[in-house]
This record gives structure tokens, sequence and C-alpha cells, in this order.
């Protein structure tokens, strides 16, 4: 064995032995809160493949689609026919093009009510609550009712919160959160969202 072989195999050796001592020491068996959030591009992207990969597993799942749930959605039409699979869209689609406070809340609070159904229903093994940063950010949404249903949500049941400028309690919360970070955007230079890479 050369020496470049040996320091190598060495090197392996002690990234194995971090790796295995961290799986290790992970020891507890419980449903997770995930935010996926920042001003970069894949956050509900992130969600929909952890969808897939639940249901994969024939686990059932819940999505709550806020804000863009009118536009076109290719993993939705692709999963929607999975009967493990339950999905709630907003009516409303995007609130910056309603323009009207009142007909958005109302929007807002009646697929929150499909979301509760869903916090609290222990056969459901994950629910994604997407773009619902926003519905905290106008205030259509309370965060304490949000914060409470998260909270007492069945112990095996994993949620995942999408969004830009996720709520600090949301952060606090959160087993695991990862920020997106926009480093180019092809819209920013004038390229149309293009289907199937964007939605």
């Amino acid at each position: 064995m050369t020496d470049r072989q040996q320091r190598h195999q060495k090197a392996m050796q002690k990234l194995k032995s971090h790796v295995d001592d961290k799986v290790a020491a992970a020891t507890e068996q419980r449903g997770q809160l995930l935010v996926f959030t920042g001003n970069g591009k894949g956050k509900t992207t992130a969600a929909w493949g952890t969808v897939t990969r639940a249901l994969g597993y024939g686990y059932r799942v819940g999505v709550i689609q806020f804000i863009k749930g009118l536009w076109e959605c290719g993993e939705r039409e692709r999963l929607i026919a999975d009967p493990n699979l339950d999905v709630h869209i907003m009516a409303t689609g995007f609130t910056w093009e309603t323009q009207n406070r009142d007909s958005d809340t109302a929007a807002c609070l009646e697929v929150w009510r499909e979301a509760e159904r869903l916090l609290a229903d222990p056969e459901v093994y994950l629910v994604v609550l997407d773009e619902i940063t926003y519905m905290l950010k106008f205030g259509y949404l309370d965060i304490e009712t949000v914060r409470h249903a998260i909270a007492n949500r069945p112990p095996e049941q994993s949620v995942i919160v999408t969004g830009r400028n996720a709520h600090r309690e949301l952060l606090e919360m959160a087993d695991t959160v990862t920020e997106m970070q926009e480093t180019r955007h092809a819209f920013n230079a004038g390229l149309q969202a293009r289907r199937g890479i964007d939605y």
C-alpha cells in the first residue's frame, strides 16, 4: 500500500468512527418539525421530495398549499392519485393578486381547518404546511394557533413548514431548519418560470 493510500485509509477510518459515534448517539424516535425557509429556490420542491419519500413507504401524507395552490404543480399532479395523499389548496392563490384581506383570511382559515384535522390525526405520518409562513406574516393566521397545533400533534407525526421569513417561534420549535440561500435566480434576469423545472 502506498503512502497516499495509507493516508486515505486513515482519513476514512477517522471519518467512519465519527459517523458511527453520531449514529450511535441518535437514539430518540419521534416525529420531527422541519422548516425549509430562506430566499432561495427549492423549499416547496424539497417538501414534495419528502412527501414522495414517505408515500414510497406507504405512509399517509397530508399537504396544505397556501399562496400558490392554484398554480400548476407537477409534483402534485404526479402524486395526487396516490390514495395515501390528502391535498388541500387555499382557494385564492397568490394574495398579492387578490388584494382582498377579508377573502384571503377566510380562504386561509378554511384550509387551516383541514390542516388542524391532519395535525390531530395519528394515522397521518407527514403533514406539509406549504408557504404557511406568509399566512403568519400577513396576519391571516395567529402564531399561537399554529404553534399549538404543531406542538400537540401525534408524537410520531412529522411536519414540514415552508416559506420565506419563517416565524422565530417556528424556528425555535424546529428539529431541523434548512435555509435556502439564493446566489442567483433566473427570474431576476428576465427568464420566465419553466414548466417541469420551477413548477
